[in-house]
């Protein structure tokens, strides 16, 4: 005879920790994330429902199957699968465990969940970041992001099939459909209140506008370009 676990009924959603690729889609209408094994393929929105990467029609998390969403029960298990060198640039996501779930030792393989915060690491150079940019890699559709500072934002080239430099966090949480907190860096995080206060008022932090600035810039430089073409006045500066 097997032996089966109880059932759990909590109080409140149990909460996790994995890690994720930012994502953006190729028309840069809608962003998410990406997972950083067995469904990668598959990127997912702020709030969304497990599919089964093998095209099964069953739901998920299914008993004789792999599919349905991860996560670690820990900061620090989170932490420690970040160390490896593939996942460096993925970010740490918190996460709310919704629908049914099945526990493990170390985590869980769920049906459902909603993000809320979105940690993510210094730029390459060192820098605090305020936006994402291009990756160089992706999905079908989907391109693949990383964290940026501003001023490395401001010197990327732009190619026509990357009009633009960088995404802020702003325009990333606007075109997932929030809400979302992005943590940047080192950043102190900020209360309840204070980050109600930010929305409610509409504020925007330095690097923020800077990235935002940044990215107005390159679009702009890529119209000038584009009506240089088609007017036949020559390469824009």
């Amino acid at each position: 005879m097997r032996l089966r676990l109880p059932e759990e009924r909590p109080a409140t959603p149990p909460e996790g920790f994995k890690l994720a690729h930012p994502v953006i889609s190729h028309d840069g209408t809608r962003t998410g994330f990406a997972g950083v094994s067995l469904g990668g393929a598959l990127p997912y929105g702020f709030v969304d429902e497990a599919r089964c990467v093998y095209g099964r029609r069953h739901r998920s998390p299914a008993l004789r199957c792999d599919c349905g969403f991860y996560c670690v029960h820990t900061f620090d298990q989170a932490l420690a699968l970040a160390c490896a060198s593939q996942y460096r640039r993925a970010v740490l996501l918190e996460v709310t465990v919704l629908g049914a779930y099945i526990r493990f030792e170390r985590g869980m393989r769920y049906a459902r969940q909603r993000v809320r915060v979105a940690r993510v690491g210094a730029c390459v150079c060192g820098r605090m970041p305020s936006a994402f940019a291009d990756a160089g890699w992706g999905r079908t559709g989907w391109r693949v992001l990383t964290a940026i500072c501003a001023g490395c934002a401001a010197r990327r080239g732009r190619t026509a099939f990357a009009p633009w430099t960088a995404v802020s966090f702003a325009e990333f949480v606007r075109c997932g459909g929030g809400p979302l907190r992005i943590v940047a860096g080192g950043e102190p995080e900020a209360g309840e209140d204070d980050v109600a206060e930010r929305a409610a008022s509409g504020a925007r932090t330095v690097p923020e506008l800077a990235a935002e600035a940044s990215l107005m810039q390159a679009r702009l430089d890529w119209l000038q370009r584009q009506l240089a073409r088609f007017t036949g006045g020559g390469q824009a500066p």
